[in-house]
């Protein structure tokens, strides 16, 4: 149990260190993938069903890549 909580709690360090460059363009890249997708699935207008489909991908994609983004930290070497 204590070394669950030190995985998590080493997680949430990882989070706060500085991301590299390249690693915040990516998030950046992410967070828009993630915003397009949201504005195919909530569109106002009855969209094609494959539309929808692709903006729930773009959803998940972007999330997921903004968030190990996020993880990568800069080395102490």
């Amino acid at each position: 149990m204590k070394q669950e909580q030190d995985g998590l709690s080493s997680l949430g360090d990882r989070i706060k260190q500085k991301t590299p460059p390249f690693f915040k363009k990516l998030r950046t890249i992410g967070l828009v993938v993630a915003a397009i997708g949201t504005s195919l699935v909530m569109a106002p207008v009855a969209l094609p069903v494959l539309v929808t489909t692709i903006g729930g991908y773009l959803i998940v994609g972007g999330t997921v890549l903004s968030t190990v983004s996020q993880t990568a930290v800069e080395s102490k070497d």
